[in-house]
């Protein structure tokens, strides 16, 4: 009975040693848990789930915004009137009303400079055509056998360069005595080289401004130029920034001073040789109509002369 109780506890001691056993090994395997396991775990196991496709969404979406962006700075580039970073309208009225007041009263200037400019090239190139045509027509008539005192008569009422040549002429014909005076010539030459540098000065009236303006309005427009870069440069210190929608604006409206002045002194320039080379030209019609004088009053002195040697006979 004793062996038999034994027996019966030695048996149910490796029973439960043998359970025991089972328990451990199951606790320690991986995938010891039942499919219960994954409904338990599903919050944690579904959030990986739903978020893995949504951490590769930011890099998928990368390269259209990398796309995207070159067709945002392109109307930048194009228009930059409508950048809103940009202080400024950059159109040359802009710049103008946006320009320093110093600024300001340079480009003013130029421009007053070069309507002066148009002005005078527009009223010279008129009186030259108008002064030359006349001329050519006075000269014309000299070159006629005809005596001083007939060219007298037909200049009489005229008020242009060769009528006040013969006119000055026959004025010291009435004042010398034309047939024994041998200094008669010369006060004659001296009166015609007053009138044609008199009728010169009156003629090149108006091209001294050309000139001024061609060899001043670079320099005024520099001095434009370089004040307004000079606020750029403090506008920059006062802003603490290098950005360039910061400098462009300054830099612009000193360069337009700068662009103003060439388009005063070019034009003025080019004029001015025009005009000078039509003023030489009509100088030189003048000293023909003086030698033409010249040779009425040497032939009337012979056909004097002449006359008075045939009335001894």
């Amino acid at each position: 009975m004793t062996n038999t109780k034994k027996a019966a506890g030695s048996l149910v001691l490796l029973a439960a040693a043998t359970s025991l056993m089972i328990a451990q090994a199951f606790a320690q395997m991986p995938s010891a848990p039942t499919p219960v396991a994954p409904t338990q775990a599903s919050p944690a196991l579904t959030a990986p789930t739903t978020q893995a496709p949504a951490a590769p969404a930011p890099a998928m979406q990368q390269p259209a915004a990398q796309v995207q962006a070159p067709a945002a700075q392109t109307p930048v580039i194009g228009q930059t009137a409508k950048n809103p970073a940009l202080p400024h309208n950059l159109s040359p009225w802009g710049m103008f009303m946006g320009a320093d007041i110093v600024v300001k009263i340079v480009m003013i200037g130029l421009a007053f400079a070069s309507l002066i400019t148009w002005t005078i090239c527009v009223a010279k190139l008129l009186e030259l055509r108008h002064e030359t045509k006349r001329a050519k027509k006075r000269i014309k008539v000299l070159g006629n056998d005809i005596s001083l005192m007939e060219a007298e008569r037909d200049a009489r009422s005229g008020k242009d360069a060769v009528s006040r040549l013969v006119q000055s002429a026959a004025a010291e014909a009435a004042l010398s005595d034309t047939i024994n005076d041998e200094g008669f010539k010369d006060r004659v030459e001296l009166r015609l080289s007053r009138v044609e540098a008199a009728m010169s000065r009156r003629i090149s009236r108006g091209t001294g401004m050309l000139a001024t303006i061609g060899a001043t309005a670079p320099f005024v427009g520099l001095f434009g130029t370089v004040w307004g870069i000079m606020n750029s440069f403090i506008g920059i210190s006062e802003a603490h920034t290098t950005n360039l929608a910061v400098v462009a604006p300054g830099i612009a409206e000193a360069l337009l001073a700068t662009a103003m002045g060439l388009i005063a002194a070019i034009p003025a320039v080019v004029i001015y040789n025009h005009l000078v080379r039509m003023i030489t030209a009509y100088r030189a019609l003048l000293g023909d109509a003086t030698a033409q004088v010249m040779l009425l009053i040497s032939r009337d002195q012979g056909r004097r002369s002449l006359r008075l040697a045939r009335a001894a006979e």
